[in-house]
């Protein structure tokens, strides 16, 4: 971060507002550190402070949001950690593990809300109901959605035998891994696991998958594939190969199929959390939260674009779909 664009951040004046908020301190300013690899205007940063806005605490008048970090590449990640760490912001807003260890490792007081695939099996948490530490947030059951999604793209590509999984090292574990080779074994298919650990090798992966010989492609929870989903979305459509991904919102941006909870939803939950936090709450008694409703969104103009057509009873299943 620019030195003179931080200063700005962390000493803004500005005029308090809304008679909504209840246990704000009158004249204060709540600061909000981010660490982000994606953009600030994508949908769901817009809804989180769309959700603050509606709890009384909006930028502007009451909250200086942390502008510089968003669209930061991974390395970047712990340098910014550490200014975060270094200044007096109230919270610090993380997604993904990469940046969550960034953040613990720069700060063991700064309260830190994150939303990650799973808080516990890194260790961010001690448990979902008691967290302890500093760290709270949202877990979206990455790994039982993983294997949830591969056994509705079996049933998307009937009489399918090869599926490959596109997956982040930085962010899917080797019991992950070992987990959805069960799952595909017990399916009947055989399961392919392509690395991409950086946005370069992401077409190369998906390439490889397709010389592999795979019929169909599992997206599977990460920041860095969810960030560049376009690349994704432009490959598999030349290739011709399904794909199902972990956002609902991917489908409707031209996905072939996608299941989960929306991405907008998990971070207006954040939003609430952070809220707690600025009400005086600390992250340790603030229980972890999970996704509570899931959704199923086929695209069917996307099924015909690539000449593959999906089953009626999949399509008539599904909670929204793409004509």
């Amino acid at each position: 971060m620019r030195r003179r664009d931080f200063i700005a951040f962390v000493g803004a004046a500005v005029t308090v507002g809304s008679s909504q908020a209840r246990a704000q301190q009158p004249g204060r300013i709540y600061r909000i550190g981010s660490l982000h690899q994606g953009a600030l205007t994508d949908p769901h940063h817009l809804a989180f402070y769309d959700e603050l806005r509606s709890l009384g605490f909006i930028e502007g008048q009451n909250v200086a949001s942390d502008r510089e970090g968003y669209g930061l590449k991974l390395d970047e990640l712990a340098t910014h950690a550490s200014t975060l760490a270094k200044s007096s912001v109230d919270v610090i807003l993380c997604g993904g593990d990469v940046a969550i260890r960034a953040a613990r490792e720069a700060t063991t007081t700064t309260p830190i809300i994150a939303v990650t695939d799973d808080m516990v099996r890194p260790g961010f948490v001690r448990t979902l109901a008691k967290p302890g530490g500093n760290v709270t947030g949202i877990s979206i059951l990455a790994t039982e959605l993983d294997g949830k999604r591969e056994e509705i793209l079996v049933e998307a590509v009937p009489g399918i035998l090869r599926v490959a999984a596109l997956a982040d090292p930085a962010t899917t574990s080797s019991e992950q891994s070992q987990a959805l080779q069960k799952l595909s074994e017990a399916q009947g298919v055989e399961l392919s696991i392509h690395w991409a650990a950086k946005v370069d090798a992401i077409a190369d992966a998906i390439d490889a998958a397709y010389h592999a010989q795979a019929q169909a492609i599992n997206v599977l929870a990460t920041p860095l594939l969810f960030n560049n989903r376009q690349i994704i979305l432009d490959r598999v459509r030349t290739l011709r190969l399904p794909a199902i991904y972990q956002w609902p919102e991917t489908a409707e941006e031209g996905g072939f199929t996608a299941y989960g909870p929306r991405f907008t939803q998990m971070y207006r939950q954040a939003a609430q959390l952070v809220a707690k936090v600025f009400n005086g709450t600390k992250p340790a008694d603030i229980p972890v939260e999970q996704p509570t409703r899931f959704e199923l969104v086929v695209n069917l103009k996307t099924a015909r674009a690539i000449g593959h057509e999906i089953p009626a009873a999949l399509v008539l299943r599904s909670d929204k779909v793409i004509e």
